[in-house]
This record gives structure tokens, sequence and C-alpha cells, in this order.
């Protein structure tokens, strides 16, 4: 993933920062608590796309 991409990149829903998680190939939106997938190293930014991450 760019690191250029990744510094212009927000959540769709709340427009705040994401979390790049390299492992599981995702951004992470911690505020609404949504993964939102990367494949083929572009990121998917639709809400219907994202997996939703449980509270912890």
């Amino acid at each position: 993933m760019d690191a250029r991409l990744l510094d212009i990149l927000v959540c769709p829903l709340c427009k705040g920062p994401l979390e790049y998680d390299k492992k599981a190939q995702e951004l992470i939106c911690k505020p609404d608590r949504l993964a939102y997938p990367i494949r083929d190293g572009i990121p998917i930014m639709w809400a219907d796309q994202a997996r939703r991450i449980e509270a912890q």
C-alpha cells in the first residue's frame, strides 16, 4: 500500500483517519469499527463492502 495514498484516505462515513493492517490487508476505522478490504492493492472504500469489527 502506497504511503502517500494512506495519507489522503479517510473513512467515507465519518471522514476520520484510517489505520493500515498490513497482515489482513485492510484499512481500519476505529470510531465506526469497520475494516475496509484492500484487493489487488486497491482499497475498497464502500461501507457495504466493509467488515464490522467487534468491540474489544
